[in-house]
């Protein structure tokens, strides 16, 4: 692994595991929040490997942003430590800790082809319960949601078949159970 001058990364124990975390963080839906949080990242050297952020809770202004990344498990306490200062954060939920959290994408697959790569795009997209959401006679816009699994390998599938672009929502998960984060 390489890693950049200054990051949090370098300092690791080549003993010691990286470990991949999402963690939900609910916090006030106002300008510059969001770029404190990222602030946090950049500034110590972490990775964010994915970012979703929006409002969901209308009447209270609260957003919700759910962010996956990796790290040592000294890493990943230190993350929330620091997460959990930030003024305008009412809450900073490990969902990985907490235990098998749902965890979703969306992406869209421009894939363009003729012929027999045509009908084993649409073939495949029909197995991977892909919608078309845009079509011409040289082109297919698939929208595919489901586990991160799934998409890179619905992605890699479509790859030899055409493909011309990916756009990836990020991770959108939430806990098991009944009670509330």
């Amino acid at each position: 692994m390489t890693t950049q001058p200054g990051s949090a990364y370098s300092m690791q124990k080549s003993e010691e595991r990286l470990e991949t975390h999402t963690m939900s963080v609910l916090v006030d839906n106002e300008p510059g929040v969001l770029a404190r949080v990222i602030g946090l990242f950049a500034g110590r050297g972490y990775n964010i490997e994915s970012l979703t952020v929006s409002e969901t809770e209308h009447e209270a202004h609260l957003s919700r942003i759910t962010i996956v990344t990796t790290g040592t498990p000294m890493v990943i306490e230190q993350i929330k430590n620091q997460l959990d200062r930030l003024v305008p954060i009412h809450s900073v939920t490990d969902l990985t800790v907490m235990g098998n959290p749902i965890e979703r994408e969306l992406a869209m697959v421009k894939v363009a082809g003729l012929g027999e790569k045509r009908v084993e795009a649409l073939r495949l997209a029909e197995a991977f319960r892909a919608q078309v959401i845009d079509a011409s006679t040289e082109h297919f816009v698939f929208e595919i949601t489901g586990r991160q699994s799934k998409i890179e390998q619905f992605i890699a599938l479509m790859q030899p078949l055409g493909l011309v672009e990916v756009s990836r929502t990020g991770l959108a998960a939430i806990s098991r159970g009944p009670d509330r984060m």
